[in-house]
């Protein structure tokens, strides 16, 4: 059983430097990158990582490269959307293949399934690293990720990976300033994590439950919701989306392409979450010891 320290989330740390403007830490930040020369990022599309890596590639051209782990995890239009964004600014961006699924102690899918995925992707940044020649692997981990439940951030200490942004205090109000200053198209692009965060701790982790959740995920999409999530229990699919859509999600007709894609992902049952979409909605379980007893190994 893991200690309630590893699950409880912790209040907000002091952010660093909270009288600099995003414009101030953007400054520090390239020269905190030209400082170390030669660098890999870690690169997901998402707006933090593009701004790291749009920031490394002006400070540092051919000096900086992306890399994005691919997996069952990881969405296919993620992934083509990453690419897209990272060629259109120039940055090189590199690909590895991650086998986390092979992991027993990841697709059982404990509360720390974040820290077997992630110290499986930055044992294949090491490697690009040290074949590239990089002195350092870079993380867009922000200021305001260090509160949440994230056990990926123990593998990157581990793995001695630098979150120069957490560092420098970027806020998301910061890192979206920057980006829209780069012109970078995720800014305004709401998070996406990985497919397996869909799913509840102790269910088990499968190709089958995360294409299950990726092919529920664009039927939304194709109807146009930006802030969503599915929700995978075994047949029942639980949407959530904004509040403000719920109301046009039950109108008949889109309530109908809704229910059949569901169906063609394979769900049986499809119900809606009335709380509305929230980011982490099930980490709610892991402050409940009724619901974490036999997950949390």
């Amino acid at each position: 059983m893991v200690s309630n320290l590893l699950i409880q989330i912790a209040p907000a740390p002091a952010r660093a430097f909270p009288s600099l403007t995003w414009q101030e830490r953007l400054s520090r930040l390239c020269d905190e990158l030209r400082a170390l020369s030669r660098v890999v990022v870690a690169y997901s599309g998402g707006v933090d990582s593009s701004v790291l890596l749009r920031a490394a590639h002006e400070t540092l051209g051919e000096c900086a490269r992306g890399v994005i782990g691919r997996s069952d995890s990881y969405a296919r239009r993620e992934l083509k959307l990453a690419l897209e964004q990272a060629a259109s600014f120039g940055a090189k961006v590199e690909i590895v293949t991650t086998g986390e699924l092979s992991d027993p102690r990841f697709r059982s899918n404990p509360a720390d399934r974040c820290y077997h995925c992630k110290a499986e992707l930055y044992r294949a940044l090491a490697a690009v690293a040290g074949r590239f020649g990089a002195s350092a692997i870079l993380d867009g981990t922000i200021a305001d990720d260090i509160a949440d439940y994230r056990p990926g951030r123990r593998a990157a200490l581990e793995a001695g990976v630098r979150s120069p942004l957490a560092d420098l205090g970027f806020c998301k109000a910061d890192v979206r300033a920057a980006a829209g200053h780069y012109g970078i198209e995720s800014a305004g692009k709401p998070a996406s994590p990985c497919l397996a965060s869909r799913i509840p701790y102790g269910t088990e982790i499968t190709r089958e439950n995360l294409s299950r959740v990726e092919r529920a995920e664009d039927t939304l999409r194709s109807l146009g919701f930006r802030d969503l999530r599915v929700r995978h229990y075994g047949d029942t699919a639980r949407i959530e989306v904004a509040l403000e859509d719920m109301a046009r999600l039950v109108l008949p007709g889109v309530r109908d392409v809704v229910v059949e894609g569901m169906r063609a992902a394979g769900y049986r049952r499809v119900t809606l979450d009335l709380e509305g979409f929230r980011s982490g909605s099930l980490n709610r379980d892991l402050q409940d010891p009724s619901k974490t007893s036999g997950i949390l190994k």
